[in-house]
């Protein structure tokens, strides 16, 4: 696990701010982390104080996703519940909760990642509940697979927005 305690205000704040763009230079991440799949495939997962962005390369080809405040600024268009395009497919659930439903999302959170590798935490300042994580496993035969969680706390509520991407090249 990789977490990071960044000490940045994040820039998203609700889920009615994220949008999606794909295959575009990724911006610099605040935090990242670097997987292989043992046959020349690699992923790249990366926290954004605007959210997330992924970077994967399989088989001579890459694929960018880039879920944020800033994609729709950047090309993309709001985020879709689901979006399919060229052996990539993404389904994402928004999800409003009690702040105690937060939190304790984030102890699970923090824990899984702590149970096993190929996970990054960016926990923000301000509130345990404020964090963006992101796993990811290599498919047989090539591509990725990863899921997301963005955590935003508000007051004794939240939002809990989920990403699950595919890739096949």
């Amino acid at each position: 696990m990789s977490l990071h305690l960044l000490a940045v205000e994040p820039r998203d704040v609700a889920a009615a701010s994220l949008g999606l763009v794909l295959d575009e230079p990724a911006p610099a991440p605040l935090a990242e982390l670097r997987l292989t799949d043992g046959a020349g495939g690699e992923i790249v997962l990366g926290v954004l104080g605007a959210s997330h962005v992924v970077t994967a390369r399989s088989g001579g080809r890459r694929l960018t996703e880039q879920i944020s405040c800033d994609a729709v600024a950047a090309g993309g268009e709001p985020l879709p519940r689901h979006r399919r395009a060229d052996g990539y497919e993404l389904t994402t659930a928004v999800e409003l909760t009690t702040r105690a439903e937060l939190d304790a999302t984030a102890d699970r959170l923090r824990a899984r990642a702590a149970a096993g590798p190929g996970w990054i935490l960016g926990a923000f300042p301000g509130s345990a509940g404020a964090l963006t994580a992101l796993t990811a496993q290599p498919l047989d035969g090539g591509g990725w697979t990863w899921d997301t969680w963005h955590l935003y706390p508000a007051g004794d509520t939240g939002e809990i927005v989920t990403t699950s991407s595919r890739w096949t090249p």
